[in-house]
């Protein structure tokens, strides 16, 4: 990792589909320019994606006058990814199980599923305008 300090990016998307590509490239230019290791972009990517799109489909009903907020903060071991919206917020609690056997065939509910398998820690909180965090984290040292 060639990056010692702290410092931090922010990106903000109205809440439209086409947009998630936007989003990708920000963090996984992000990334690169920090030398992340190769071995973590994808992960990341992956995990940050799963989040805007639940933000802007799932937070925003996909209503192009809200935002979606996507944060990351580096730091010399590990990168924090924020993605915020302005929905209603939700109870991850309440989050159907995907892997129980009534959701195997299931369209959607996977992305927190993956996303927690991906990173090193995951929380949520309400954001001051109402709205919903997803804060992400990864050491450079799991890879």
């Amino acid at each position: 990792m060639t990056h010692t300090s702290r410092d931090s990016l922010r990106l903000v998307i109205p809440s439209e589909p086409k947009r998630i590509a936007e989003a990708d490239e920000f963090v996984e230019s992000a990334l690169r320019e920090r030398g992340v290791p190769e071995s973590l972009i994808s992960d990341l990517a992956i995990a940050s994606t799963e989040m805007v799109n639940n933000a802007i489909i799932h937070g925003n009903k996909k209503d192009a006058s809200k935002k979606v907020k996507i944060s990351m903060t580096f730091t010399a071991d590990e990168v924090e990814i924020r993605v915020e919206d302005e929905g209603r917020g939700f109870n991850p609690d309440n989050v159907p199980d995907p892997l129980a056997e009534e959701n195997l065939l299931r369209e959607v509910g996977r992305g927190i599923f993956i996303v927690r398998s991906l990173m090193d820690n995951m929380e949520y909180e309400q954001t001051d305008e109402g709205g919903m965090a997803v804060i992400m984290r990864k050491s450079f040292e799991s890879s």
